[in-house]
């Protein structure tokens, strides 16, 4: 197993009920703080709206030169034109690279994830004429919220665009790995009812992902995933118990760890 190419983090980072329990009370920059703490994180905002040249600017400047970015397409590309079924998304797709290429080309992002919506059923003709207008220049994951995905003509089409299959754990798809490009993607989302999010990992649901993680160490070269569960700090308490297992923790970790395990909501904390 390669430690070096697994990056850990969480779905956002900028959430205030984690005020009280990760970050620090008062904390200026919630990134800053949070790269102190996490090598990665996936931009959750940009599935909502684009985000402003100022913002990315901004969080180039106040992360790590070695920390690393991945972001949602935004959700008018993904769900309300659904890669070009209902409209056009070229122009759409051209602007969001554009907002996203200063990041790109310091070398702090890793890839953009296609989250697709649970409506949008098996459709390899309209999926590949949106990978064939892709940009080369970055790299893509793509997560499927339907079924009718899982079969392995969809893993032969990823293999061949070299765009990576989300792995997840979720209530709509098995929790099943494919490796279908040189870098591959997992995301947890929770496991509870209206919503997923709003669920606390148990130590038990989490182990069996420890050996699939370091087995997809071994095949690609480079590792992501994220904790998407992140009502009342669960992401950042469950992705470090994770990385817990996998690598030794940094003392920032481990100052983090003891800080989020002394938090009281009326349920039993995860490390104790």
């Amino acid at each position: 197993m390669n430690e070096s190419n697994i990056s850990l983090g969480t779905s956002g980072w900028s959430y205030k009920e984690w005020e009280q329990s990760f970050y620090r009370k008062g904390e200026k920059s919630k990134l800053r703080a949070y790269s102190r703490i996490f090598s990665t994180v996936e931009i959750d905002s940009t599935w909502y709206r684009y985000p402003s040249k100022g913002m990315v600017i901004g969080w180039l400047r106040y992360s790590p030169s070695d920390f690393v970015f991945t972001a949602k397409m935004p959700k008018v590309i993904t769900h309300e034109k659904m890669l070009g079924l209902k409209d056009d998304v070229k122009k759409d797709l051209e602007a969001f690279l554009e907002i996203m290429q200063p990041l790109q080309l310091n070398g702090k992002l890793g890839c953009l994830l296609i989250q697709l919506p649970p409506s949008y059923e098996y459709n390899p003709e309209n999926l590949e004429e949106f990978f064939e207008s892709l940009s080369p220049q970055f790299k893509f994951a793509i997560e499927f919220r339907n079924l009718s995905w899982m079969r392995e003509e969809t893993w032969a089409l990823l293999k061949k665009y070299n765009v990576a299959y989300t792995n997840v754990d979720e209530p709509l798809l098995p929790p099943e790995i494919h490796i279908t490009a040189d870098f591959t993607y997992f995301r947890w989302h929770g496991r509870g009812r209206k919503p997923w999010f709003n669920y606390l990992y148990k130590k038990e649901e989490l182990e069996p992902w420890i050996p699939k993680i370091q087995e997809a160490s071994k095949q690609v070269r480079r590792v992501y995933g994220y904790f998407n569960n992140h009502f009342h700090g669960y992401a950042p308490e469950n992705c470090l118990s994770l990385i817990e297992k996998i690598m030794p923790l940094t003392p920032k970790q481990k100052e983090a760890k003891r800080r989020i395990s002394k938090r009281q909501v009326g349920l039993t904390s995860f490390f104790e």
